[in-house]
């Protein structure tokens, strides 16, 4: 355990990199895009190779693509986070804190005026109709 003050050492899994399946529906394989139905087979070699041209070039053009901008996106989004942390901590939830100390009071006067004016006018319906008898005839 890591002591006060001190932040704990996370460690990188780099076999499973999508372990809360955040992008569950980008799993595309050759078999997902391309399929021959029966009767209608190219020939073997072309069916193997273009297997082979889509997955190395969805491999080759991704990891092209991850080195020239990935950490630069990392980083942005890391700083998209830590901004909407500071202004959860800083502003919003003392925001709402005040609004609820603000509203508290209206509630209270609401209730007041609730009890006063239309819950007396309520007891006293009450009170009528409380001494209404129904019998049922034979």
């Amino acid at each position: 355990m890591a002591k006060e003050g001190e932040e704990a050492k996370v460690e990188v899994d780099l076999v499973n990199r999508d372990p809360n399946q955040l992008n569950g529906h980008l799993k595309v394989a050759f078999e997902d895009v391309l399929g021959e139905p029966e009767h209608a087979h190219s020939i073997d070699c072309l069916w193997r190779n273009s297997y082979g041209c889509f997955t190395g070039g969805k491999n080759c053009c991704y990891k092209f693509v991850s080195v020239l901008s990935g950490l630069c996106i990392a980083l942005c989004w890391g700083c998209t986070f830590a901004m909407v942390a500071f202004y959860n901590i800083w502003c919003i939830t003392p925001c709402t804190k005040v609004f609820k100390i603000f509203i508290s009071v209206f509630r209270e006067m609401w209730e007041t005026y609730w009890d006063c004016c239309v819950g007396a006018k309520c007891k006293a319906l009450g009170y009528c109709f409380s001494r209404i008898k129904v019998e049922q005839g034979k």
